[in-house]
């Protein structure tokens, strides 16, 4: 298998929201990848300039940032025909690595527009760097950084400039190959500008150390929460049904938090996310994963300190 590196430079409306196409807010106008093999070594460099459709004067932040001028762009070619050739490029057995989960949304999203095929119809794996370095170089493995402070702390040449979709795949790539430990590659991520149409389509995903689920779409907040399968905590290691300790409560209404155990394997902790797709409908991605004690009266702490807090607002309001 190998790995298209990715990255897209995009234009928005040169007077902010005033004239911009709901359906394609970013609009792609360059497109720069490398291929690695398997063995994450350089076998192929991509890079287009695309003609716009949609917006025909540049924004100033968007022409400050990559200094292109629109009638550069003009010369380049039309999205289908860049995607196409890009597709081609790409090959039959490949991954998609890009530095945050942006890129792949927008990719999408003009896609869409332009009337083309889906990447796929469903949620589908790649690989997010900006996540991997992290995970291989901070401490806290949470932090994300920009790819300018991953180049400069990993002491790469800076060869080419930054802020073209071809320089910043190419730095990409780069950082890839300082990345030592292979199994920090395990920990890809899931795009979901495509949710699961079906109960059957439903992701689940077993990593090193931690479980994911993604969901179908939902009506409402209540109608996910009142999924059981949403809301429940059977050990993801021996399938049994674990005794919960801390029943799902929610900080900001999109997360929500609980603690269960299992007789065999100990303390779980769950994250439930709320999040809305393209299509309007809410879905949940859940994370399960095994902790300690301590980490275990943390989560306690938190919800009754929110119990707490609520009490509190309660009596003032009763007093106003």
């Amino acid at each position: 298998m190998n790995y298209v590196v990715m990255d897209l430079e995009w234009n928005q409306p040169a007077d902010g929201i005033k004239t911009e196409n709901r359906e394609l807010p970013f609009e792609i106008v360059e497109v720069g990848a490398i291929l690695l093999n398997e063995e994450r070594k350089i076998i192929g460099e991509f890079t287009q300039i695309v003609k716009p459709t949609v917006y025909n004067e540049m924004n100033e932040i968007t022409r400050n940032l990559i200094h292109l001028r629109m009638k550069e762009l003009k010369q380049g070619k039309t999205f289908p025909d860049t995607i196409k050739e890009f597709f081609e490029w790409c090959g039959d057995d490949y991954i998609f690595c890009t530095w945050g989960s942006l890129d792949l949304v927008e990719l999408q999203r003009n896609m869409k527009y332009h009337g083309l095929e889906p990447l796929d119809y469903r949620p589908f794996p790649y690989l997010d760097i900006q996540k991997l370095f992290s995970i291989a170089f901070e401490e806290d493995r949470k932090e994300r950084r920009s790819l300018e402070y991953a180049v400069e702390y990993l002491n790469i040449p800076r060869d080419i400039p930054f802020h073209r979709a071809f320089s910043d795949a190419y730095y990409t790539a780069k950082v890839m190959a300082e990345i030592t430990q292979e199994d920090v590659f395990d920990n890809y991520s899931y795009d979901t500008y495509h949710i699961p149409k079906r109960r059957e389509d439903e992701v689940n995903v077993l990593f090193h150390d931690y479980a994911k689920y993604i969901s179908r779409g939902f009506a409402d907040k209540t109608a996910a929460m009142q999924d059981r399968e949403v809301t429940s905590t059977r050990c993801y290691i021996c399938k049994k049904n674990a005794r919960r300790r801390t029943n799902w409560f929610s900080v900001s209404g999109k997360h929500f938090y609980s603690v269960s155990q299992c007789e065999k394997h100990g303390y779980m902790k769950g994250k439930i996310r709320l999040k809305k797709s393209e299509e309007g409908k809410i879905f949940v991605v859940k994370t399960q994963k095994f902790i300690n004690e301590e980490q275990v009266l943390e989560i306690e702490a938190k919800k009754a300190a929110l119990r707490e807090q609520r009490k509190s607002k309660r009596v003032l309001r009763k007093k106003n």
